[in-house]
């Protein structure tokens, strides 16, 4: 029997340096995976091991460091691209049951060598893989060294037996710690004998054999010259080299050669790991398509696969030329449950499926009916299954088509049942779900398809994938309990928030002109006096040089110092801002660039020719069900400063309009107050009076009409960070007091909200019994980190699980409210419309006449958007610009 085991931090490293540098689509290093698994592949056909294991350092000293505290002091950090791929290089092992053997204090070559002494004691052959030559000490009649050596991403490797070994040195395998224990290993920092090199040291071993009789025989007759002077001085560290250079055989390690018989990888869990690291080729190579994904993310059980795993072929497809031949098709896509659709960008082609057949349809055949088919399409009439239903309503409007018809988005219903997995690409989707591998443009033209051709093919392969991805999506929103927050919130929010992005928000060019101009000049002004206080001019937004100016020139006191310099970030300058008055002057000089940069010149490079900026809402980005904006991001402009409020007063209505702007009155604090049944929140906020008067007065105890301003701003404080799940380090911070006086207030709170204090706690304790948090709609937030071996993991993991229902719940209310906003807008006959929606903040823009109307609809339809057990209570005002409506 044959048990062979890597040495798992030697074969990463070759791997990491053998490979160049690869990384998936969201920043996750994978080279080193990739390459370790290569080598392992590579040795495993060589060896064919019945049994395999790995060994690995863990981080901390071992005793050698104990023993001499220069060891290895010379070598550099692991880099970060590495270091980020070590934990997910393990999760892959332990996907493929591959056994990993570690100890605390020890390191893997003693590990190694424990597992080698084991396995000649059984009876089994040992193979070694590694790139180190310190492990050849190892090898004897059972035990084989297969050093590798990584290039190119080529791996060779050299089996060192005891022959081979004589054959390179001349001397007996385990004769390497007497050569390192005279030359030394620049490489551990091990001292050897100072001036004697590997040359000096093999000749003496050639001539004596040991470090002891080297020892035995070191006189000056025998030694001549400066070498005598050399042993006789360096014997001390010879012999500590020698011990530091001594692989150890009786690690503390529960390992049997037994333990680690080949076994068939967990199929399921290995392919999840592929697919997050994008190895699609390995899928293939470990034969992981019939691993198929469920609809439930944490568990993947119980849900249906897709039809027929393998790559989407393009299918021949049927392209009608004439109105005659759409029409028979479309009155078989009327009688169908539903047709699968996929359009190119420009909405030039649409492919589309119902099971039986694909059909293509271009503007090139069609010509002017093209038009026609759209519109009959997207008419209500076809029962359409689309990925990416908002974007398509967009590009539809932009070409003032119908936008009816769309009955299922595959993006947003995968998106809901996994809202932590951040990418929801068809393709991905597809081969996640169903097994599918889609077709890319640049493949197929590879092959020699016309690009025109290839560009339909890859259309009718969306189509198709689309189509077997309802079976498994549908089942798993039933299976989760997620289809009425599915079909009757998050889908028909795409059409809203399509015509919001098509509609976009009237900008004031000049004004906004007037004001970049405005912050350049003070811009220059705060930097002249940065300059005017340092003594001299330096690059202000260079963190190196300004640490050498505040540090050096002007002798501040210092924070930590990175490799790049010292800190300079918000948190160091704001302890500096009653040192010197150029921090202020740095501070605004911040403050400004950025006002000037993102929003001034920022937003005037994306006005359109009608003068409006229009945002794209992502519905599909954030854990928690929130909506964002990018590309302008619209729900990040600054309100805390006055001057970063002046950026409000640039977002105008049209001529002979008014803004009617609304937000909800302390929505997460009331749906805490319901979701945790807190019955003292609850009085606070049916009683009509300032919430955070009311906490203040229970925290501090004292009477509500003795609560000072600064009561109430800490109470403020804690209230919002209670939310958030706020430690008492970060409330300290948050308001200035210290630790134990902001632990001091948390315990209060909780102490008077009890309800809240038990919610909190058993927020925690179901989501770490389940893998999930819900919300009040049952919106799920997946936290496997609750169940993490670290520390500060699993505390991260709980205060997400705290937050995530209560932000998800106000998430979900104000998409309600949206939708109702939207509907009674239309209901009624008003030219008015949704233009904005900032969290808990809808603007919608109107004509003046309407003014009055739309602020009690939308006061009303916002206020019934959720029935909870305190008052959903909304305030609108109304304005000429969105500064003046807010």
């Amino acid at each position: 029997m044959k048990l062979m085991i890597l040495d798992g931090n030697s074969v990463i490293n070759r791997a990491f340096y053998g490979v160049r540098l690869l990384s998936t689509r969201d920043g996750q290093y994978t080279n080193a995976i990739y390459g370790f698994l290569n080598i392992l592949d590579k040795m495993r056909q060589e060896e064919r091991p019945d049994a395999l294991c790995v060994a690995f350092d863990l981080h901390g000293p071992t005793f050698r460091h104990e023993q001499y505290d220069q060891y290895k002091a010379t070598r550099h950090g692991m880099p970060e691209e590495l270091a980020q791929q070590m934990p997910v290089m393990k999760d892959v092992l332990r996907a493929m049951n591959i056994p990993i053997y570690a100890c605390q204090g020890w390191e893997a070559d003693d590990v190694i060598g424990t597992v080698a002494k084991r396995c000649a004691a059984g009876g089994w052959d040992c193979v070694v893989v590694t790139g180190d030559r310190d492990s050849l000490q190892l090898v004897d009649d059972r035990v084989t060294v297969k050093l590798i050596v990584t290039k190119g991403g080529q791996t060779n490797s050299t089996n060192y037996t005891p022959e081979v070994f004589r054959a390179e040195y001349g001397f007996d395998p385990i004769r390497l710690i007497d050569l390192k224990a005279l030359m030394g290993d620049s490489s551990d920092n091990i001292p050897g004998v100072a001036g004697v090199g590997p040359k000096t040291a093999t000749d003496l071993l050639l001539k004596y054999g040991t470090l002891d009789r080297v020892y035995e025989n070191l006189t000056p007759q025998n030694m001549k010259g400066k070498l005598y002077e050399k042993l006789s001085g360096g014997k001390d560290n010879a012999y500590l080299s020698y011990d530091l250079a001594t692989i150890r055989l009786d690690a503390p390690v529960n390992f049997a050669p037994g333990d680690a018989l080949v076994a068939e990888p967990d199929k399921p869990a290995l392919y999840a790991l592929f697919l997050r690291l994008e190895f699609v080729k390995l899928i293939d190579k470990y034969r992981l398509r019939s691993a198929s994904a469920a609809a439930d993310p944490a568990a993947r059980r119980n849900e249906p696969a897709c039809p027929e795993g393998g790559r989407t072929e393009c299918a021949p497809a049927h392209a009608p030329e004439t109105q005659a031949e759409f029409d028979a098709l479309l009155a078989c896509w009327k009688g169908a449950d539903h047709v699968a659709l996929a359009a190119s960008e420009d909405l030039e082609f649409l492919a589309l499926d119902d099971g039986t057949h694909p059909v293509l349809l271009g503007r090139d055949r069609l010509g002017q009916v093209y038009d026609l088919t759209l519109r009959a399409i997207f008419s209500g009439q076809v029962r359409l299954i689309v990925h990416g239903a908002k974007e398509l309503q967009r590009a539809l409007l932009e070409r003032c088509l119908p936008t009816a018809g769309i009955r299922f988005d595959t993006e947003v219903a995968a998106y809901l049942l996994d809202a932590a997995r951040g990418k929801y690409e068809l393709s991905r989707l597809a081969l996640d779900y169903c097994q599918l591998q889609l077709p890319t443009e640049k493949e197929l033209t590879a092959q020699g398809r016309e690009q025109t051709e290839a560009r339909t093919a890859v259309l009718l392969a969306r189509a198709a994938a689309t189509l077997a991805l309802y079976v498994p999506l549908t089942e798993g929103l039933k299976a989760q309990g997620l289809e009425s927050l599915f079909y009757d919130v998050d889908l028909p929010l795409c059409a809203v928030l399509a015509e919001m992005e098509v509609d976009g928000v009237l900008v004031d060019a000049e004004a906004l002109q007037s004001f970049d101009r405005m912050l350049k000049a003070r811009i220059a002004e705060a930097q002249a006096e940065v300059f005017r206080f340092a003594g001299g001019d330096f690059n202000l937004n260079s963190p190196k040089q300004l640490g050498e100016v505040l540090f050096a020139r002007l002798g501040l006191p210092a924070g930590k110092k990175t490799k790049t310099g010292w800190s300079t970030n918000v948190e160091v300058l704001e302890k500096l801002r009653d040192k010197h008055p150029i921090i202020g002057r740095i501070m605004e000089y911040r403050t400004l660039t950025k006002l000037q940069a993102t929003y001034a010149e920022g937003l005037l490079k994306v006005i359109g020719p009608d003068g409006r900026v229009r945002t794209t809402f992502q519905n599909t980005v954030t854990a928690t069900g929130r909506l964002s904006s990018t590309d302008p991001n619209l729900q990040n402009i600054p309100v805390r400063t006055d001057l970063g409020a002046e950026i409000r007063r640039m977002f105008v209505p049209a001529p002979g309009c008014v803004f009617v702007d609304a937000d909800y009155s302390q929505i997460e604090l009331r749906v805490l107050a319901h979701m945790a049944d807190d019955k003292a929140m609850q009085e606070a906020f049916r009683s009509g009076e300032d919430v955070h008067r009311v906490t203040a007065s229970q925290v501090f105890g004292v009477p509500l009409q003795d609560v000072t301003p600064q009561m109430r701003r800490n109470a403020k404080a804690v209230n919002f960070g209670i939310v958030y799940g706020i430690s008492e380090f970060s409330l300290s911070e948050d308001i200035g007091v210290s630790r134990t006086e902001a632990k001091n207030y948390i315990e209060n709170y909780l102490r008077k909200y009890h309800g809240v204090r038990d919610f909190m706690a058993s927020v925690v304790e179901q989501g770490t019994k389940d893998g999930y948090v819900a919300t009040l709609y049952g919106r799920r937030r997946y936290l496997p980190e609750l169940k993490d071996g670290k520390y500060m993991v699993r505390e991260a993991a709980k205060r997400m699980a705290m937050n995530s229902p209560i932000q998800g719940t106000a998430a979900d209310i104000i998409k309600l409210a949206m939708l109702r906003v939207d509907k009674a807008l239309k209901s009624a006959g008003l030219a008015a419309r949704l233009v904005l929606q900032v969290h808990d903040e809808l603007i919608v823009e109107c004509p003046e006449a309407e003014a009055e109307t739309v602020r009690a609809l939308v006061t009303r339809e916002m206020e019934g958007a959720a029935a909870l057990s305190v008052p959903l209570t909304a305030e609108a005002k109304i304005g000429r610009s969105w500064y003046e409506a807010k």
